[in-house]
């Protein structure tokens, strides 16, 4: 193999990788490379690549040449370990374990006790010392994990037969099953394993191990895998590694166990010694949550040497990653054993809370702690809390493994919490223990209880990184296919219950919210007591920092004072939108009516009139608020459709009318003119500034106001700063056409006030970003209005996001996410880029920014920050997101340290 570089070279012992790797080596394999390079006690093994699994998938067979290298680092395995795969008398197991770039915890496979078969079973209990019953209790798990991942048996066959001997044994714990009951039940597994696959179970060990391998690369594209990528936006090209490890073993009585550590509390960043640990028990026991275990500092009194030992390599790894570590471990008769570290997932409160720890302890500095924290993360915490002032019921406290407030229908399969979430129903999925098949469930939640399991648990950690509510644990319920009982209640399917994610505690009933600290933080109206707790500083310690890094402004979509003010609280440096046609609803309805369909010059004038002091009103309102900073008013862009009665109700008015003899006159009148100006796709027809020049006075009436309400401001002593944009400008003769006439208005407005107001467009049509030099002449600025950019562009409107077609989109990959959540860099933001260069080639000097909700996505801000906008406007609760990402935009781009 010498010679070979990453693109041929399928297998890497573990002495050759390091945490630095992970793109090839995957994050597991990176970090057992790492540890082994440190010294730590991991078992012997190797990594296949994640290039062995992309040709495996691209290939659909075997890859050539991958056969030859397993073989020799099987060997050189097989040589450190002074064991044969699969030898009777001393036979040697390996573990074959998934393990791509990005964490993705049980969506892909793994077997243990890979090389056991009929005749080294003997062999495996006589190195355990004659422990018949371990050697049968390993080879039981061979065949379930084998069976169920490698060929599809159904693993809920392999749990009724364990059940069936837990009950004739009259036992509750699988641990109670002694050596016989065992060997009789692998012989059941056996059965169970034929009727479905049509053969016996292979013995030949590498036969095992191979197909175990192949089993874990096509997991990849397992539909529960494809899900959780998506959700989590991890790309669908990168294929895992596998592992072949060693064996280990935790189920070798009660002096051996396994376990999960992590060097800060995952839930709050609190420090001190957080996991689980599970006596005689392998390490998907625990991860499974099938048996309850016990806190981690219950190992110091079981077996005191391993938790020293433990407790120092925890300090080694923390010092190593400078992060929070999660950490998998094994005790094999006293042998502590690492079997897996990555830097773990962890709650947002965690995720502020230990980045600033680490800035303390002089670990991190402040732009390193930007580079750990995200807008996502943020958001999260601004999520409502519990209000117990009205003292709920408590059904029970169990273990709080991912922080938040949920409430909603308790339901217990994933198919019937995705069937009510598409209804539009907040559900809780209550199960024994989830597993990755559950993963649809979780993610159409609210929040996740489950009877079993701790902080370690399937449940527990999926949770985490997708943010969801979650307790665990919860072993005073008793779960049944469609209620639960609990302390002589019994909860059904349907009812209602609250769960708790930081305290543990399950409420029956709704329980009402309040606002969480950190919403109250960015108001300003924190309770001062609250105001050094640890979450609350870390926030302010780095928001500070992200205004002081950030290069893009933050402004906000608001059209009212009152969401003006409170955009302002959150740290909005202006307004970036003012959707004028939302200032014309509710009681002023009628009068947009009379305006549009008004027959006359004196009829509209009149509408006109009782229009503009209101619409000055509105404008001074706003420029209050944000006095002293920019307010960019849209002019108005209502597709009719939302402002005009209905056509076919207004036909059926008028036919009932007519029917019953009575008079339709002004119905028949709005019904001429609703069919005159009927629109077969009301999103591209007489909206924006096509409305503008087509009802005379329209425009010229708001631009009056503006400046009218400017003045009065500046008459207060106050400093407006507004703008004018006009919108849905496709051609620059659109834009001159309503600038020449705004600024006569202004000029007789403003007059030698000192009040300056710009004039420019919303590059929302396709045409309009691809002329955008010749608009720059005639534009002081410009604002992407990327909804309808991106609707355009793709041609399908935003409402399609919710039909079938869209779906399949996603179920195929064609998108990975929709382009309206985050922006389409390659085709929508293309035209953003285009826009940008041409416009800024025509007028130096050309403001940009960005006025649709992707100002408030993560991901898209960084695009913005790239392009080289001047500032993105979001909705008031997302301004904070937008300033954090903004500023982590800037540090991302610079190389870390």
């Amino acid at each position: 193999m010498e010679g070979k570089g990453p693109a041929d070279k399928f297998v890497y012992d573990f002495a050759e990788g390091n945490k630095d790797l992970k793109d090839l080596l995957g994050g597991k394999g990176a970090n057992l490379a790492e540890m082994t390079n440190l010294g730590l006690p991991v078992p012997a093994g190797f990594t296949i690549t994640t290039v062995a699994c992309q040709r495996y998938l691209a290939s659909g067979e075997h890859v050539d040449g991958l056969d030859e290298e397993i073989t020799e680092h099987l060997e050189k395995l097989e040589e450190a370990m002074g064991r044969k795969l699969g030898d009777p008398a001393d036979p040697l197991l390996v573990s074959v374990r998934s393990g791509a770039k990005f964490s993705m915890p049980g969506m892909m496979e793994t077997v243990l006790n890979v090389g056991l078969n009929d005749e080294s079973v003997a062999g495996l209990s006589a190195q355990a010392g004659g422990n018949d019953r371990f050697a049968w209790d390993s080879y039981r798990r061979l065949i379930q994990m084998f069976g169920k991942t490698v060929c599809d048996v159904p693993g809920d066959e392999f749990e009724q037969a364990l059940h069936n001997a837990k009950t004739a044994k009259g036992v509750r714990d699988d641990t109670d099953l002694d050596a016989d009951d065992l060997k009789k039940l692998v012989g059941v597994y056996k059965e169970v394993f034929a009727k479905h696959v049509g053969h016996d179970f292979p013995q030949d060990p590498r036969e095992q191990m191979d197909l175990a391998v192949a089993a874990v690369f096509r997991s990849w594209n397992a539909d529960r895998a494809v899900l959780y990528r998506r959700q989590e936006r991890i790309p669908a090209d990168l294929g895992t590694a596998v592992n072949v490890v060693a064996m280990v073993f935790g189920n070798l009585g009660a002096d051996s166990g396994t376990g999960v550590a992590f060097t800060r509390d995952p839930g709050t960043g609190e420090q001190g010694i957080y996991g689980d640990y599970l006596q005689n028990a392998q390490g998907e026991d625990v991860v499974a949550g099938i048996r309850n275990t016990v806190p981690l500092q219950d190992l110091e009194q079981i077996d005191k040497k391993s938790y020293d030992e433990l407790l120092g390599i925890m300090a080694t790894l923390e010092g190593h990653y400078h992060d929070l570590c999660d950490i998998e471990f094994t005790i094999e008769r006293g042998k502590l054993w690492m079997l897996q570290t990555r830097v773990g997932k962890r709650t947002a409160a965690a995720a502020f809370t230990i980045a600033a720890q680490l800035i303390d302890e002089g670990v991190i500095d402040l732009d390193e702690a930007l580079r750990r924290v995200t807008g996502a993360q943020l958001a999260q915490l601004m999520f409502p809390r519990f209000d117990l002032d009205g003292e709920p019921e408590v059904l029970t406290r169990a273990v709080g493994a991912s922080p938040g407030a949920a409430y909603g229908e308790v339901v217990f399969t994933s198919e019937k919490a995705t069937e009510l979430a598409a209804q539009g129903k907040n559900v809780i999925l209550v199960r024994r223990e989830t597993n990755p098949d559950d993963l649809p469930g979780m993610i159409a939640a609210q929040g996740i209880l489950t009877a079993r399991g701790g902080k370690t648990s399937h449940a527990a950690v999926v949770a985490r990184g997708m943010g969801k509510t979650c307790v665990c644990g919860a072993d005073q319920i008793e779960v049944s296919p469609s209620s639960f009982t609990v302390g002589g209640h019994t909860v059904n399917e349907g009812d209602v219950i609250s769960i708790d994610g930081t305290t543990g505690r399950v409420y029956l009933g709704e329980v009402p919210v309040r606002p969480s600290e950190v919403v109250q933080y960015f108001e300003g109206d924190l309770d001062p007591a609250l105001a050094n707790e640890p979450l609350v500083a870390a926030v302010h310690r780095l928001m500070t920092h992200a205004d002081e890094r950030r290069r893009l402004a933050v402004r906000t979509n608001a059209d009212t004072g009152p969401d003006a003010a409170r955009a302002r609280r959150f740290g909005a440096q202006g307004v970036g939108l003012c959707r004028t046609e939302h200032m014309f609803l509710g009681d002023r309805r009628e009068l947009v009516e009379r305006l549009i369909l008004a027959e006359g010059g004196k009829e509209r004038q009149e509408a006109l009139d009782a229009l503009k002091p209101l619409q000055r009103a509105d404008f001074l309102a706003l420029f209050r608020e944000m006095n002293g900073l920019p307010v960019t008013v849209r002019l108005i862009d209502p597709p009719l459709h939302e402002f005009l009665p209905s056509l076919e109700d207004l036909a059926v008015h008028v036919a009932v009318a007519k029917e019953r003899g009575e008079s339709a006159k002004r119905s028949e009148k709005m019904l001429a003119a609703v069919r005159r100006m009927h629109e077969q796709n009301p999103m591209l027809g007489m909206r924006g500034v096509r409305l503008g020049l087509v009802v005379p006075g329209l425009f010229a009436m708001q631009v009056r106001a503006i400046a009218e309400a400017a003045v009065a401001l500046a008459e207060e002593g106050g400093r407006p700063r507004p703008e004018i944009m006009v919108p849905l400008v496709g051609a620059v003769q659109e834009l001159e056409t309503v600038r020449t006439e705004a600024e006569k208005i202004i000029a007789e407005v403003v007059g030698d006030a000192p009040v300056e107001i710009l004039i420019g467009t919303m590059i929302e049509v396709p045409r309009a970003a691809l002329t955008a030099g010749q608009i720059a002449e005639a534009a002081e600025f410009f604002s992407f209005g990327t909804n309808d950019l991106t609707q355009m562009g793709w041609g399908f409107s935003r409402d399609d996001v919710e039909g079938a077609f869209f779906w399949r989109y996603l179920e195929l990959g064609i998108f990975g996410i929709s382009p309206f959540e985050s922006i389409d860099r390659e085709g929508v933001g293309r035209l953003v880029r285009i826009a940008s260069d041409e416009g800024r080639a025509a007028r130096p000097g050309l403001k940009l920014g960005v006025c649709g909700e992707h100002g408030g996505d993560p991901e898209s801000v960084h695009f913005f920050h790239e392009v080289g906008l001047d500032y993105v406007s979001c909705s008031p609760f997302r301004v904070p997101v937008a300033r954090l990402e903004a500023a982590r935009a800037v540090v991302l781009a610079q190389p870390a340290g």
